[in-house]
């Protein structure tokens, strides 16, 4: 396996679920490593630039406020490195489901200073880009079962940069934080 060739390559359609690379088909080419630590950048500064008079806004009766959205894309992160930390140390005991709406609903991110989510997403991405930069090179290629389903580790970091892209769209497009 060539190392480098596999992390700027997005994965093989058998290395996750069909339903991942909505997440996955966002990523840009590139070494992942190096597009998850150029996210954080550009994700902080787009965070930052949200007032906080906003964050409380909804774009639908029912749906998640902004600060909820973030508090999501925190849980969400550490949930996928989590999969991928243990794949890649391997483990090889199934992992449970995620339900994201239960989550979210018991985070109580309403609550919380905007920029405590936000200092929250600088500091999981932080410890992301620790672990996918010091993983073996043969650690990228492991997989396991979480949610019943097959993935491998680098189509978990591959869907980490994914669904932040895919949220931070649905801000910037459904709640016109552009």
């Amino acid at each position: 396996m060539n190392h480098a060739l596999d992390l700027a390559e997005r994965p093989a359609r058998d290395e996750a679920p069909e339903y991942f690379f909505q997440y996955v088909d966002k990523v840009p080419v590139g070494d992942i490593r190096d597009t998850l630590e150029a996210q954080a950048a550009t994700t902080l500064a787009y965070l930052g630039s949200i007032p906080e008079g906003r964050t409380l806004d909804r774009y639908a009766p029912g749906k998640w406020s902004v600060r909820e959205v973030v508090g999501h894309i925190n849980d969400t992160e550490r949930v996928f490195v989590f999969r991928a930390f243990w794949f890649a140390r391997g483990l090889e005991a199934p992992l449970p489901g995620f339900d994201q709406d239960a989550a979210v609903s018991a985070a109580g991110c309403d609550s919380r200073p905007w920029e405590s989510l936000i200092a929250e997403f600088q500091a999981v991405r932080s410890a992301t880009t620790t672990l996918f930069r010091h993983l073996p090179p043969e650690a990228w290629s492991r997989k396991g079962v979480a949610s019943e389903r097959t993935v491998s580790v680098r189509a978990l970091a591959f869907v980490t940069a994914g669904h932040v892209e895919h949220h931070l769209r649905l801000l910037r497009e459904r709640y016109g934080l552009g």
